[in-house]
């Protein structure tokens, strides 16, 4: 069954910020707010008719007003046009005099409350379905690359396993070729001395 959606406000940079949400938690999220702006009394949730209209209309949408104007939300608003404090201070703190009671009651639309309800969990269904895909997508990416990776190390270590035998043929050879060179040096002083050895005793005769 699809949650009743409430209409919660904050004011983030150069915004005041509105949306219809089933719960303060999901409004946070939705904001991308990284700490808990209603324990810190900078959001709230709205009775302005006005507001809630708007909110209802895009449930589950952040809209948007330049701060501390008592403009209309939309889903694309303008820069405020006096970013130099004074003005919108003061319609900033409006809401909390003599105003904020004069608002006239909402009248209660059970069938709009029911649609935007229903409009959100489809959105946040869109929503998840889609985080889902991409997260999909992330994963078979990751696992192509680490099938690159798995492959191209494979044929590394084979690679190296090979130059490796063949390193240890070479040294091998090496060590026959040394171990020849040495006898035939040995064989030959005992070959020099001994030619040697008659020559002298052919001169001496």
């Amino acid at each position: 069954m699809a949650r009743k959606l409430k209409t919660y406000l904050t004011s983030l940079g150069f915004f005041d910020l509105a949306i219809a949400a089933p719960s303060m938690k999901a409004a946070l999220e939705a904001w991308g707010a990284d700490s808990n702006l209603f324990h810190q009394g900078a959001a709230k949730e709205s009775d302005d008719p006005d507001v809630i209209a708007a909110t209802i209309a895009k449930p589950g949408v952040v809209l948007r007003r330049p701060v501390g104007s008592d403009g209309s939300f939309k889903e694309h608003a303008e820069l405020p046009t006096d970013l130099g404090g004074g003005t919108p201070t003061k319609t900033a703190r409006k809401p909390k005099g003599s105003k904020a009671k004069k608002r006239p009651s909402r009248p209660v639309d059970k069938a709009a409350e029911r649609k935007a309800a229903l409009d959100y969990d489809r959105e946040q269904r869109r929503r998840e379905v889609e985080r889902a895909r991409e997260e999909a997508a992330r994963q078979k990416e990751r696992k192509r690359r680490q099938q690159a990776v798995d492959k191209a190390q494979a044929a590394l270590d084979k690679a190296e396993q090979e130059h490796a035998k063949r390193a240890a043929a070479i040294q091998a050879e090496v060590v026959a070729i040394e171990k020849r060179s040495q006898a035939e040096e040995n064989r030959w002083d005992k070959e020099k001395a001994r030619l040697e050895a008659a020559m002298r005793r052919a001169r001496a005769s």
